[in-house]
């Protein structure tokens, strides 16, 4: 799955165009360096999300294409 679907899928990030923003501005890291929009995620990769003074930092646990909003949390795990 691509890293811009998968932070809006998780909710991460509440639009997939922010997400794509954040991508593209190198507000986000998966497994220590910058990660482009495009780039696929898998379960136990590391992301890391900045915005301003706030550092959100995730495992990975599963990839799914849709999720209920219950059932968001459970794509991942706060570090």
């Amino acid at each position: 799955m691509r890293l811009d679907k998968f932070l809006k899928v998780s909710r991460l990030i509440k639009r997939r165009t922010v997400a794509n923003e954040a991508c593209d501005g190198g507000r986000v890291t998966v497994n220590g360096a910058p990660a482009k929009a495009s780039r696929d995620i898998k379960p136990g990769d590391i992301i890391e999300i900045r915005f301003g003074e706030r550092t959100t930092k995730v495992e990975v646990l599963a990839v799914a294409e849709a999720v209920g909003k219950a059932d968001a949390p459970a794509m991942y795990r706060e570090l």
